[in-house]
């Protein structure tokens, strides 16, 4: 059955406040940053803590649309949109898994200008004058859904000036309050020297002999995931009824896939949901996030029972004819060579 979205047509975005808690104990470790280390901030309401940033997020939100064992596509996305690098006939990355999308150096950046040169030739009616959203998110539908829910930054002065930019539709944050510090610390221990210095090696600088060091994690209060959807960006696109559908459907799966998931961001940021699986929208309170099922469904004699697979199939070119001839998404293979 496809699930209802009417609930969100009179909204600009869909917003989401999910209480996560620590899966063990009350410590976690935060991200950090250059320079920065763990990244504190006063609110009105104490000292709060950024646990993972937008950036970190948007990764991690790629990560479980993707097979590592299989380098492709979970079975039930297979058929989105997206660059395939291969390098000497392997598999090298992807426009999925790289951080910069499709502005992704071993994609625009090799000696085989291939790719690049199919995009300038697609793109070249928007060199000149304000840019047509339109065109230019249709044809990254074409080549790489994925740049219009987590936005993408084409740079090279041979597309349109590098002046196409798409900014996040589905922007995701956690967030940390009523934070402290939890300091500890431990030592790596050397039962061979224990002072480093017998074998004249350079000692603790090398990593010869015990080696204590500090440790600062931290407790909280609360810790909130906090997600938005850009419903009126997705909508801005242009595209027709069908693909915003696709694009509105694929973030919800995004995020559900991870609430799903083990939630182990660091070595110790081990997270799970606080209230259940059962999560409403903040602001369209009658829209509850789908659950998996009703996305992705079952797979029933080699093809997928859900909202989300049913429209990628159609959406997607189901033969080399279809590649040649519409702008219907296909899986693209580009060879990285220096």
């Amino acid at each position: 059955m496809p699930i209802d979205l009417s609930p969100l047509n009179n909204h600009h975005d869909l917003l989401f406040e999910i209480p996560l808690k620590v899966k063990q104990g009350h410590r976690f470790q935060p991200t950090g940053f250059p320079d920065l280390g763990a990244a504190e901030f006063e609110t009105p309401h104490g000292r709060a803590l950024l646990v993972e940033s937008a950036q970190s997020m948007a990764n991690r939100l790629e990560a479980v649309c993707w097979d590592e064992g299989a380098n492709d596509l979970i079975e039930p996305l297979r058929g989105l949109s997206y660059v395939r690098v291969l390098r000497e006939k392997s598999y090298l990355t992807s426009s999925v898994t790289d951080s910069h999308r499709l502005n992704s150096p071993y994609i625009l950046e090799s000696k085989d200008k291939t790719f690049l040169g199919v995009l300038q030739r697609e793109l070249e009616t928007l060199e000149r004058g304000p840019i047509n959203r339109r065109i230019l998110a249709r044809k990254l539908l074409k080549y790489d859904a994925g740049s219009l829910v987590h936005g993408v930054f084409l740079a090279k002065e041979q597309l349109a000036g590098g002046r196409l930019r798409v900014a996040r539709a589905l922007t995701a944050f956690i967030e940390a309050d009523g934070v402290k510090v939890a300091p500890s610390g431990g030592s790596k221990q050397d039962h061979v020297d224990p002072t480093g210095q017998a074998f004249n090696q350079g000692g603790s600088q090398k990593g010869f002999g015990h080696v204590p060091f500090p440790r600062d994690e931290y407790t909280a209060e609360r810790i909130t995931l906090y997600v938005s959807i850009d419903l009126a960006q997705i909508r801005g696109y242009g595209l027709d009824e069908t693909e915003t559908r696709l694009l509105i459907l694929l973030s919800l799966f995004k995020l559900r896939a991870f609430l799903d998931s083990p939630m182990r961001l660091r070595t110790a940021c081990w997270f799970e949901l606080n209230n259940g699986t059962d999560i409403a929208s903040k602001n369209v309170p009658n829209f509850k996030l789908p659950t998996r099922d009703e996305l992705i469904g079952t797979k029933n004699n080699g093809k997928w029972s859900g909202d989300l697979p049913s429209q990628i199939q159609e959406l997607s070119c189901q033969n080399s004819e279809e590649e040649t001839k519409t702008d219907k998404m296909r899986v693209t293979e580009v060879t990285f060579a220096i």
